[in-house]
């Protein structure tokens, strides 16, 4: 299975990048700056926003990463965007690093409903639920968004365990909403090996 992934370098997707190739994926790492990869892999040195059709149709699977800088927290919006219209139409699934803000906690609310829209977080939690918006609406898409719980930990242990929840926000025996950003790669690499959520968005927590 051929899989790419954009923002290979960052928190979240240096895990997924270690994790598929533990798993022995053929995967290519989408990146600006291929001096900050620790392991070595195929490369395609390209910005998001110059990233074509040709380029990515060759992959079975792309999983998006992608994390703008603060201040620019809407890129998360147009890099989803610009992601989804050029694999429109075609074979190639697309695998968003999703966020919380896009989880119901009860039957009528997601989590950006009761988020303050003055906390230092809401740029990001608002743009990437509006991008989450978007990316349900294209059609001929192949696509999944996988939201992490609540506390989303870069340090923290790899269990090898995680429950899966639909889009409603869990929260695990101790009561409380987090898994480590190395579980979830484990989740997100299980699902690109044996998919269960086509064009589903799904959660998993620790």
């Amino acid at each position: 299975m051929k899989v790419a992934i954009i923002g290979a370098t960052g928190h979240a997707g240096s895990f997924i990048l270690k994790e598929a190739l533990d798993r022995h994926l053929a995967v290519t790492a989408i990146v600006r700056h291929p001096e900050r990869l620790e392991v070595k892999v195929p490369i395609l040195v390209k910005d998001l926003f110059e990233l074509t059709t040709k380029d990515l149709e060759f992959f079975d699977v792309v999983i998006d990463a992608f994390r703008p800088p603060v201040g620019k927290e809407e890129l998360h919006q147009t890099s989803l965007k610009h992601l989804s219209t050029i694999l429109q139409g075609t074979e190639t699934r697309l695998i968003v690093v999703g966020g919380t803000s896009s989880l119901f906690i009860d039957e009528n609310h997601r989590m950006i409903d009761v988020s303050d829209p003055n906390a230092i977080y809401y740029p990001t939690a608002y743009n990437m639920y509006q991008a989450f918006l978007d990316l349900k609406s294209i059609q001929q898409l192949n696509w999944t968004y996988l939201s992490p719980a609540a506390n989303f930990i870069p340090d923290g242990p790899r269990t090898g365990h995680y429950q899966v929840s639909d889009d409603h926000l869990q929260k695990n025996a101790a009561g409380k909403s987090e898994i480590s950003m190395a579980d979830y790669a484990i989740a997100m690499i299980d699902e690109v090996i044996e998919p269960r959520h086509l064009n589903q968005h799904f959660s998993v927590y620790s």
